[in-house]
């Protein structure tokens, strides 16, 4: 028998019970893809982080699940194994391995107690949708014509605007239409200026609703930089989760890199709330 401890954490909050909630396999060395994906499944968080030895000169190699599948990136586990991993290590910056490429996380503290982080998480490849239509009907909205914005980073995700932040708070998704219509996940918003209130639906990843979603935050961030609605520099706050129960807040910027391209950064609390083990 083997004992295999995680901590549960809440990301992109900074209460407990609120946000995202993920379990961190703090050592899951030796375990193999089908016992991480069954484990993941147990828990049926939207998604469970497993910590294994760096590869390529980081600080660890993460792999993450969600009840059906892995993911090559997700945004709430890579902070919230951020912050597990953060305090006993006391650094202030982690590299963190993923499938995706390596993400450093730079850790603000308030004495011994970590505070904030921001992430720069890999870079995504925009993209057009363009059988919107199905996607639309799954959602209860008009169909339009036109393709919808995406991003890739080995996942897909695609962004529709609605001109409300009321219109994205009443939408009752038809899910079993939605994961007919597209793998991708579907990421709906309303910016008015100032926040964004944003709902992030991955039916056919094993994910309905997903209370705080960290790699779309960056795209959106992005995608509103390009469109002239959000300036060079300032930080976006996007709401997410109060419709489930799980209210979150998630924090992105866009700087000007070096080489003139954009540097997107994205950022959170987190609030460990439980530590546990398995018994396999």
């Amino acid at each position: 028998m083997k004992t295999l401890r995680y901590v549960l954490c809440d990301v992109f909050t900074d209460r407990p019970l609120a946000g995202n909630p993920l379990a961190v396999f703090t050592d899951a060395r030796g375990l193999d893809a089908a016992t991480m994906q069954a484990l993941a499944r147990e828990l049926n968080l939207s998604e469970t982080a497993f910590v294994l030895s760096p590869r390529h000169g980081g600080h660890a190699y993460v792999r993450v699940f969600t009840p059906s599948r892995e993911l090559p990136f997700a945004g709430h586990p890579t902070l919230g194994t951020a912050f597990v991993l953060g305090g006993p290590l006391q650094a202030l910056e982690l590299r963190l391995e993923v499938d995706a490429g390596i993400v450093p996380v730079l850790l603000e503290r308030e004495g011994a107690r970590i505070s904030f982080g921001w992430m720069t998480p890999p870079a995504s490849r925009p993209f057009a949708f363009e059988n919107a239509g199905p996607v639309l009907r799954a959602l209860g909205l008009p169909e339009r014509r036109e393709a919808l914005p995406g991003s890739d980073d080995g996942r897909q995700r695609v962004f529709i605007a609605l001109p409300t932040h009321a219109a994205v708070a009443e939408l009752a998704p038809d899910f079993a239409a939605l994961a007919a219509a597209t793998d991708a996940g579907v990421y709906v918003f309303h910016f008015d200026g100032e926040s964004c209130k944003g709902r992030y639906f991955a039916p056919a990843a094993g994910v309905n609703e997903d209370p705080a979603t960290g790699a779309a935050a960056g795209p959106i961030a992005l995608l509103l930089r390009q469109q002239g609605s959000f300036n060079p520099g300032a930080v976006l706050r996007i709401e997410q989760g109060a419709e489930i129960g799980r209210p979150s807040t998630l924090y992105a910027r866009v700087k000007d890199g070096e080489d003139g391209s954009p540097h997107v950064e994205v950022g959170g609390c987190a609030y460990i709330v439980a530590r546990g083990q398995f018994l396999i």
